[in-house]
């Protein structure tokens, strides 16, 4: 059917249609309506089921942290900070780690012409969709306007993302027809947003506050309302307003109390399950996420790619010692400070409770046994007898997004869960407007909101009583911590203008070497990899291959 697809394009939206059923299994049950059998493309628009699985296809299209694309591409912004390496790095993603990304080369971080990591493919679904749905007679207006309005927001989501990477792209809202010309311009970066602001506005109204359980992972009105609050966060911060324009800081501040006021969002008690399967839109603090259904499709395995070797595990992602140090211990103290208590060779008690929702370490409980990634003989080391080659790179594992009740050894579905990939969550927003009122001067409601995630029970972490660069800098550390591999550390450094100094700093590993006689540990912090952000780093290239095609597109400065 792709075939017909692409040689046939008149009947592009049949042929659309017809491939749904293949790929829409996993995203939960709003997204696994879609035809069996073949319609003429009139016969799409004019039936209220399939106007509906079309649209259903661009929510499948958008990219998401859990996508299983070459490894590297897991949990890719998190292997693209100072978060995590990714196994095989210098092959790829040390290329960007050491400042070398390229037009000819940027991994991951190329979301304009990767086939399954692009958003321009949403926004074309979504332009196909308001394009054809103005023919349709057939459908109740209130469908439409709620379809309209779910299609402007994933477009507008779409080239909000293309903006944190690029900055100004070419903004194109209609399909491309056979002879039309593909050679535009990219537009500034002020006119994409407010093409964002705008789209968003006009969809709030039609969309509804909550869906069914069978329609979760469609767009809110919380979600589209929490794709403009963070979308006008990033206009205000210092990479997209030097000049530190009051005046956007504001607007952040008005359009994330709005969502606090909606008064349906709280946080969930429990942070460790908040990013499993019993989590996600079982909480009242997921937003928008992308759910998955591993059983009908399998597409992530998330066990199956973050388990320690011992348990035959990937481990893709290898956590970094810079972000262990960052926890803070339990009693509200970082590791560096003389009444901390930290102790370096027993250091991985007494931390931050979310350390150990998050983290798995040498020593931690984890099924029947407890990590080992000390050597030598670590089950869950290089020495491991199970496929050793897997071994984490840093001693750490990632325990976020896992149940460890999977056996992930497997491919098939027994073996894996399917979390909710969690786009936009209650957690975030309380963040984003203690940062903002931080800007705004208002350190008060700042450490109010800092110590709201602070204080989730399971967490419930001392309260953040500094202020002024005192307070920013613990502001900056919660939102490290609290937020951790969920693709914002990538962008909140660039955003605040300070890569150049916090993505090149070495990245470190722990070494655990045991003596095989006392069984005594000793625990030493080591170099791992050399790390460089140039001043032309905080955009992203654009890929030649687009250029090469488009000759008025000009690629990014530095490049």
């Amino acid at each position: 059917m792709k075939n017909n697809k692409y040689n046939r394009r008149k009947n592009w939206t049949i042929a659309t249609l017809l491939i749904i059923g293949s790929f829409l299994a996993s995203c939960g049950d709003v997204l696994e309506k879609y035809p069996t059998d073949s319609y003429s493309d009139a016969a799409v628009w004019q039936d209220a089921a399939l106007a509906e699985a079309f649209a259903n296809y661009a929510y499948k299209t958008i990219p998401f942290g859990f996508q299983n694309k070459h490894g590297w591409r897991f949990l890719p912004y998190a292997n693209m900070s100072d978060e995590c390496n990714s196994r095989n790095s210098w092959t790829n993603i040390q290329i960007l780690i050491i400042g070398n990304a390229s037009p000819s080369y940027s991994g991951p971080m190329d979301v304009w012409s990767g086939p399954e990591w692009c958003y321009w493919e949403p926004i074309s679904q979504a332009n196909k969709f308001l394009d054809k749905i103005q023919e349709s007679t057939g459908i109740k207006e209130t469908l439409k306007n709620r379809l309209i309005a779910e299609m402007r927001v994933i477009r507008a989501y779409s080239y909000f993302k293309f903006t944190t990477h690029y900055g100004g792209v070419p903004l194109i809202t209609q399909p491309f027809g056979l002879g039309d010309d593909f050679k535009i311009p990219r537009n500034s970066y002020d006119e994409v947003m407010k093409f964002v602001f705008d789209e968003l506005e006009a969809a709030i109204p039609d969309l509804p506050l909550t869906y069914s359980a069978a329609e979760n992972g469609r767009v809110t009105k919380g979600a589209a309302m929490a794709i403009k609050a963070r979308a006008l966060l990033y206009y205000a911060s210092p990479l997209n307003n030097p000049s530190n324009d009051k005046a956007r800081w504001q607007a952040a501040a008005n359009a994330t109390k709005e969502i606090i006021d909606l008064g349906i969002y709280e946080l969930h008690p429990d942070y460790k399950q908040l990013f499993q399967e019993a989590g996600g839109y079982n909480t009242k603090e997921v937003i928008w996420g992308r759910p998955q259904n591993d059983a009908v499709e399998q597409e992530s395995m998330v066990e199956r790619l973050l388990y320690p070797n011992g348990w035959l595990g990937f481990a893709h992602p290898h956590p970094l010692q810079n972000l262990i140090d960052d926890y803070e211990m339990s009693n509200g103290k970082k590791v560096n400070e003389a009444s901390s208590g930290y102790n370096s060779q027993d250091p991985y008690v007494g931390r931050d409770p979310r350390f150990y929702y998050t983290i798995l370490y040498d020593g931690a409980p984890f099924k029947e046994r407890t990590i080992e990634t000390f050597r030598p003989g670590g089950k869950d080391s290089p020495d491991g007898a199970e496929s050793s080659w897997n071994a984490s790179e840093t001693s750490y594992y990632v325990r976020k997004f896992i149940d460890e009740s999977q056996s992930g050894a497997t491919s098939g579905p027994d073996g894996s869960s399917s979390p909710t990939w969690i786009w936009y969550r209650y957690g975030e927003i309380l963040l984003n407007y203690a940062e903002i009122m931080y800007m705004l001067g208002n350190e008060t409601t700042c450490r109010e909101f800092i110590n709201l995630i602070r204080q989730r029970p399971g967490v419930n972490m001392p309260p953040v009583t500094e202020s002024g660069n005192a307070l920013w800098e613990r502001y900056v550390n919660e939102r490290r911590i609290e937020l951790v591999f969920e693709e914002h550390r990538f962008f909140d450094v660039r955003r605040w203008k300070v890569a150049e100094d916090v993505f090149s700093k070495d990245r470190n590993r722990m070494d655990i070497q045991k003596n095989l006689v006392t069984g005594e540990k000793t625990y030493t912090v080591k170099f791992f990899q050399p790390a460089k952000f140039n001043p032309w780093n905080y955009l992203c290239p654009i890929p030649q291959e687009a250029i090469d095609q488009n000759s008025q597109i000009e690629q990014n400065p530095g490049y």
